[in-house]
């Protein structure tokens, strides 16, 4: 039967993608596995999948363009097998039969079963019709909280017809166009550059401008006596550099610490999810890493049960290919906490936007040294490091940020208590 080959859907905030380069051409034979083209996400660059045997009919869309999730972008027939008539219904392939991007070295299993499926797990891919997206995006129901009774656990039309409108604010849901009035620009003259926005950059405006209109942000901030992670930190690399072995950074000390203040508070391991806080059993923290057309946030997984050094590994691996447009999709999803540390850019201290659907983000800013006062009230150099909180005050209350920083402060000045 004759098959269109779809846009895939890869991640919550996707919804479209641009097609960088053919990778087949028409009239190449197709088999299940073969890499069709490469696509450009929000996220990253994937490589689109086939999952059926067949024969390239038609390309229908030009390298360069961009492709809505869902819309069209190849015919595949198999061999002998006439196009359908102008004008006829376009072939459908079974839900869990629909082309997949991803990777090459990711494999991806197709799924389906005749029961409804559940809520969506964080991260996980929300397998949904077009219309019911639409549908979703129009009454603002966040579409992971919903269950699916199409095929496959797959959310259809009358699945978000019949949720409540706005089921899952604050999940990271954009707010509708008639909800926030528009703010004109100024008018491009003589000299100036219009630069259009692309992928990255348009999920990025939507989902801060849903975090700072949706989520009612509070902000703490400690300053730390950051002395005791320096010296923990030079006679680690110092040991380290006789075996050859990659540096440690200050920031894998705060990823961790942050990790293992969040596992003695774990209050703030949480999302709101409309009439419950979900508190998550393992903390999936994500790292705001800047790329040159935006921000993205690769997460480490299971971040409690990783050691500085395996979390430093992670960050410095998941960081190289995310600027390199490499991540794979589930790589930059089911991030429940995030680290955005300026320090490096000379920045001591400011506030950031909480990245949904988490309740809570740390901002880290630069070690500088400033005059303290020491033992016996004696005023004494000294190196501080400003360490934010911004949180989701219907999670996080403000004692518990609180509490949160304090244990933060706890191992951030005792470096050893992390090492346990």
């Amino acid at each position: 039967m004759a098959k269109y080959i779809e846009m895939p859907k890869l991640s919550d905030t996707m919804t479209e993608g641009k097609l960088l380069k053919w990778r087949k051409k028409e009239g190449d034979k197709v088999e299940t596995g073969d890499v069709l083209a490469e696509v450009e996400t929000d996220k990253a660059t994937m490589e689109v999948e086939a999952f059926d045997d067949g024969i390239v009919h038609k390309l229908l869309v030009a390298e360069g363009a961009k492709v809505p999730v869902g819309g069209q972008l190849a015919l595949l027939l198999k061999k002998g097998e006439q196009p359908p008539a102008e004008g006829a219904p376009a072939p459908q392939s079974d839900g869990a039969r629909t082309t997949e991007a991803k990777p090459a070295a990711a494999a991806t299993t197709p799924q389906a079963s005749p029961a409804p499926a559940g809520p969506s797990a964080p991260g996980a891919r929300v397998k949904a019709s077009p219309l019911a997206r639409k549908i979703a995006g129009s009454k603002g129901v966040q579409l992971a909280t919903l269950t699916g009774s199409g095929p496959g656990g797959r959310i259809v039309a009358k699945d978000v017809e019949a949720a409540q409108p706005g089921s899952g604010a604050g999940s990271g849901a954009a707010p509708s166009r008639s909800t926030v009035a528009a703010v004109p620009s100024m008018p491009a003259g003589v000299g100036d550059q219009r630069i259009e926005l692309s992928g990255m950059r348009r999920v990025i405006a939507e989902r801060l401008l849903a975090s700072k209109t949706q989520l009612p942000h509070f902000y703490l901030f400690i300053e730390v006596d950051a002395a005791p992670l320096m010296k923990a930190r030079a006679e680690l690399n110092a040991v380290t550099e006789a075996t050859g072995g990659p540096k440690l950074t200050v920031n894998d000390f705060v990823l961790r610490a942050v990790v293992a203040a969040a596992v003695r508070v774990p209050a703030v391991n949480a999302s709101f999810a409309g009439d419950a806080i979900i508190q998550y059993g393992s903390i999936n923290l994500a790292v705001a890493v800047a790329v040159e057309e935006g921000l993205v946030t690769p997460v480490v997984r299971d971040a409690q049960k990783k050691s500085l050094r395996e979390i430093s590994e992670s960050v410095k691996d998941l960081a190289g290919r995310a600027r390199s447009k490499k991540l794979k999709p589930d790589e930059y999803a089911g991030g429940t906490i995030t680290v955005s540390n300026l320090g490096a850019y000379g920045i001591e201290q400011f506030s950031a936007i909480i990245n949904p659907p988490q309740a809570m983000i740390v901002s880290v800013g630069a070690i500088v040294k400033k005059p303290v006062v020491g033992p016996n009230d004696q005023i004494v150099a000294g190196q501080r490091m400003s360490v934010g909180l911004s949180a989701d005050h219907r999670v996080v209350d403000g004692a518990v940020g609180a509490q949160y920083l304090a244990e933060l402060r706890k191992l951030l000045e005792n470096p050893t208590l992390m090492l346990l």
